[in-house]
């Protein structure tokens, strides 16, 4: 249809559709920031290929970019000078406001978000503040101008001259701009100070699919939640007379974060008048500005050949020495930050987050993701969550435990073994032992009973649901954290692949099914040739553990003789406590030592299967680490638990090893207190251990660098820059070491709880100074890690699912093998006194451990004693007729214990099972905001283009239509 130009200038503007009209409105108040924002890029787009200072390295001939990128960045320059009528006319345009008066849509199921709609002098006043801080602090280049976002170290010294050459050389010419920088204290170091343009930092940000806000947020409510309201504010309404809770941040302290209050979209600079661009140097924050760095050092070449890629490469063959992103300043001030502010993000998370007296507060996630990124900010989100379900779980064990003790002294067996005068014990080794009254062992009795008692049972229920509820509410806060992070539409097809992939497989490529594009491929025949090789490693490396348990079993035998007969009267009275005190800490520093060469190992089969990208390189080397290491921590506990006592034979006819050294017996009062001390040893001296690594030896480290420092130099400011460098660098396995530490303290919490149920509460204390130690580190200790995305904790998960199966099955046979509950309660109902009267209480174990003793005739032994020994078993007495045989009561009890533990596993993982059914991954509330807002965003996106095309049709003189242009 024709249109005439008279028609035109009485054109009113493009009326949206009632669908998307809520959402657009609310989006105008950033119609005036938005055209200030375009004009400060027009008036500093000269300003990023203004020549640098005399320091700044030229570029030389760099080769030309691709034609279609400098065609797109012209139609960008043209769309920039209509851009900021374009935002006006959205703010002016009269017959809109009234279309949006009398559309027919209810305003009140919309609720209004409560950040102010025009704070743009705060932020223009917060942004220049931060620039001048950033001036001050030294991470500008020379010219004052240019921000620092990534430094490359290298000594002088070094010979790798050329390899550095050409790769400084390609930086450039992918559109980096290099300064460099000599140390101020060492001479022979030399920094490399890099800075992405903006021009470069907006054609990467397109490439990477970098999500970056352009509109306002609106949450569209249901009616249930708009009849709410009144409730809702009744509730405010008590809050506020309650006094603030203590735990709770304050709020003010903090930044604003507004990218969490907008909608997101793939970053684009054919769409760029979509985005809110108040500032060109913040509107990409540091660490994308630090991402997008890495990944151009990832890819750039630094000789010819495929595999001659990447800045890990040149650091591993010495060119560099280190690449990190540098600290945003110091993380102290010499004035107060109540009344001065924070100087920067850094300061402000000591302050409100390192610091050991904040130990009892929330930690500020939204400004650890800002800082760190998102995977480090869900690794503290994550353990800050285990830690809050560890105080249900610790106030549990610890009841059990108090239990324990207010009953100890009314406990029939402990009575009757603290009165057992009389009753004399066989010898428990061949040469040095004596016959030992059973009285001698009331204390381990008393002890035992602490962990072995009526709560045991409901205690290791408890734990497995406990587990699964921790696991599944976990997954609903990931599920928040990563729609408030913006992380619901970030998929592992983004992530690029190793340079040492692409290097070894760029011959054999095939089309991606995703991208559609071709890259390198791995063949099934060598995948599966690599993994077979690496599964054989793994097995080795647990044979060799399962050799060094059977060496710490082979000393026990050996010692336990001689402790038996050592001078010192309290180890000789003691010898078994004595025996089993040196095995733990043999055992400890045996685990301690294979862990060293387990992590070179597992680095070795983990490069040999060369992974496709860096989320499957950790986690495959995550998977060995935790295998190495769980077996090494745990296969001692299994052997006391499960084996240890279980196949010595009896007086007369002992098992031996080598047909030398009889195998070790339990003490007389059970096996139970073995495996207390075994795991409460390995738990306190392994949490001991690994604080001070963590944090004692940086502090050593950093300190002698310091102290060389002042020694070498006296009044020389140190730059920002440097004083990163002279801190440690993050492990190169990333949070690895942090996650096998706490999933392995994990395991401890539930695999074994039935035999110690103080275990929760040791790893509630360790994880309390755990939060603000790795706070510590990650802030003063060392320098700015890489700041990485995830959406989620990896491959932990499923170890840590596998971990929950896994402490079902092992308490159950805890339970029944380990503790006298089955003997007990077979006893009580079957062979005890109440057992025909159907009544039932405490005196129904009267006489239960005459009845768990066997007799044994001592004249057999020869050792010119008569009489009667006892021991624990169920065998026939020297006179019956089939003497040292199994009773039917051992039959019987043999058979409770099977039936226990398949009852026990079926009611647990049936409970488990339903739980899990009950509780929904997603929030459901959640989960419709996630729907409403896809349909939002693209509703608001054609708008936006519609309304951008209308505008250029305007301009251009071309009719415009109402519905397309």
């Amino acid at each position: 249809m024709n249109v005439s130009k008279s028609e035109i200038t009485k054109e009113t503007s493009l009326k949206p559709s009632r669908r998307s009209l809520p959402c657009l409105a609310q989006s105008y108040a950033y119609s005036k920031s938005l055209s200030q924002s375009t004009s400060l890029f027009q008036s500093t787009e000269s300003e990023s290929q203004a020549p640098t200072s005399v320091t700044l390295l030229s570029a030389g001939k760099a080769e030309p970019v691709n034609a279609e990128e400098d065609k797109k960045d012209s139609v960008l320059k043209c769309s920039f000078a209509d851009l900021s009528d374009f935002c006006l006319a959205l703010g002016k345009d009269k017959d809109y406001m009234d279309e949006s008066e009398h559309a027919n849509y209810d305003r009140s199921r919309l609720i209004r978000d409560s950040v102010p709609r025009d704070n743009s002098e705060s932020k223009a006043k917060l942004s220049k503040n931060d620039m001048n801080y950033i001036a001050s602090s030294g991470l500008l280049f020379k010219d004052g101008k240019k921000r620092i976002d990534y430094i490359l170290v290298y000594r002088k010294s070094n010979i790798q001259y050329d390899k550095r050459n050409t790769f400084e050389k390609n930086l450039r010419a992918e559109g980096l701009m290099l300064e460099k920088e000599p140390a101020v204290a060492n001479s022979d170091i030399m920094f490399i100070k890099i800075h992405i343009p903006w021009d470069t930092l907006c054609k990467y940000a397109e490439r990477l699919n970098i999500r970056m806000p352009f509109r306002k947020k609106c949450y569209y409510t249901d009616r249930r939640s708009k009849s709410m309201g009144s409730v809702q504010n009744y509730f405010r309404r008590i809050k506020k007379w309650m006094a603030q809770n203590p735990m709770v941040l304050d709020k003010s302290a903090f930044p604003n974060l507004q990218e969490s209050d907008c909608y997101t979209g793939p970053f684009s600079r054919a769409r760029i008048h979509h985005f809110i661009i108040n500032n060109k140097d913040t509107f990409f924050s540091n660490a994308t500005r630090s991402r997008i760095v890495y990944h151009m050092l990832q890819h750039t070449k630094y000789e010819n050949g495929i595999s001659k890629v990447g800045i890990c490469k040149l650091i591993n063959n010495g060119s560099y020495i280190a690449a990190f992103p540098p600290h945003e300043g110091a993380y102290k001030s010499s004035q107060p930050i109540k009344t001065h502010g924070p100087q920067n993000n850094r300061h402000l998370l000591y302050e409100r987050w390192a610091r050991w007296g904040m130990w009892y507060k929330h930690q500020p996630l939204d400004l650890i993701r800002l800082y760190f990124g998102e995977k480090i900010g869900l690794y503290f989100a994550w353990l800050g969550w285990y830690t809050g379900m560890l105080i249900p779980a610790a106030l549990v064990g610890l009841c059990v435990f108090f239990y324990g003790i207010f009953t100890m002294n009314g406990s029939q067996v402990s009575q009757e073994i603290c009165k057992a005068t009389e009753v004399f014990m066989c010898p428990l080794c061949d040469k040095n032992c004596s016959l030992q009254r059973l009285n001698e062992s009331c204390i381990y009795a008393k002890v035992t009973y602490l962990f072995d008692n009526g709560g045991t049972v409901f205690f290791a229920i408890f734990m497995a649901i406990w587990a699964t509820v921790f696991l599944e509410f976990w997954k609903r806060r990931r599920s928040t954290l990563t729609y408030t992070w913006d992380l619901i539409e970030w998929e592992e097809e983004e992530e690029t692949l190793r340079p040492q992939f692409e290097a070894k497989y760029y011959k054999m490529e095939r089309v991606n099914p995703i991208s559609g594009k071709p890259e390198p491929h791995q063949p099934s025949s060598d995948k599966i040739t690599r993994l077979l090789v690496s599964i054989s490693g793994i097995f080795f490396m647990i044979s060799l553990v399962i050799t060094a348990v059977f060496a710490v079993v082979v000393y026990r035998l050996v010692v336990m003789e001689q402790f038996a007969s050592f001078k010192w009267n309290f180890i000789k009275q003691h010898w078994q406590f004595a025996t089993s005190a040196a095995a733990v800490c043999i055992n400890f520093v045996i685990i301690m030592a294979l862990n060293l060469a387990y992590e070179k190992i597992a680095y070795l089969l983990t490069n040999l299967e060369y992974p496709r990208t860096e989320s499957e390189w950790e986690n495959s080397f995550a998977l060995k680490m935790f295998l190495f290491q769980f077996v090494n921590l745990n296969s001692s506990i299994f052997y006391i638990a499960f084996f240890l006592g279980r196949f010595v034979g009896h007086p007369g006819n002992y098992n031996k090893l080598f047909n030398r050294w009889r195998l070790e017996e339990c003490h007389p009062s059970g096996c139970l207190i073995d495996l207390c001390l075994q795991m409460g040893v390995i738990m306190f001296l392994k949490q001991i251990w690994n604080n001070f690594m963590e944090l004692g030896y940086p502090l050593i480290q950093n300190w002698w660098s310091r102290h060389k420092i002042k020694r070498g130099i006296q009044d020389a400011s140190i730059p920002q820059w440097e004083n990163d460098w002279n801190l440690q660098p993050m492990n190169i396995h990333g949070l690895m070491d942090e996650y096998l530490e706490m999933v392995l303290q994990f395991g401890f919490t539930t695999i074994f709880v039935a035999a110690f149920p103080l275990a929760p509460l040791l790893a509630l204390l360790n994880n309390i100074i755990e939060i603000r130690l790795d706070a510590y580190k990650f802030v003063t200790q060392w320098r700015r890690p890489l700041p990485a995305r995830a959406t989620d904790i990896g491959i932990w998960y499923g170890i840590l699912e596998g971990i929950g199966i896994l402490a079902v099955i092992t308490n159950a046979f805890v339970i029944a093998i380990t503790s006298d509950y089955i003997p007990r309660f077979v006893y009580e109902y079957k062979y005890g006194p109440c057992a025909s009267r159907f009544e039932y209480g405490e005196n129904c174990l009267k006489g239960y451990v005459n009845n768990s003793l066997s007799f044994f005739d001592l004249s057999e032994l020869g050792m010119g004693k008569s009489g009667y020994c006892r021991y624990r078993d169920y065998r026939g007495p020297p006179w019956s007729s089939k003497p040292y045989e199994f009773t039917l009561q051992y039959w019987h009890i043999l058979a409770a214990r099977l039936a226990f533990i398949i009852v026990f596993e079926h009611l647990v993982f049936g409970i488990k099972s339903f739980i899990a059914y009950l509780i929904p991954d997603v929030p459901k509330n959640l989960y419709d905001r996630i729907r409403r807002e896809k349909y939002l965003v693209q509703e608001m996106m054609y708008e936006a283009e519609l309304e951008h095309l209308q505008q250029q049709r305007r301009k251009s003189g071309h009719p415009v239509h109402h519905e397309w242009p």
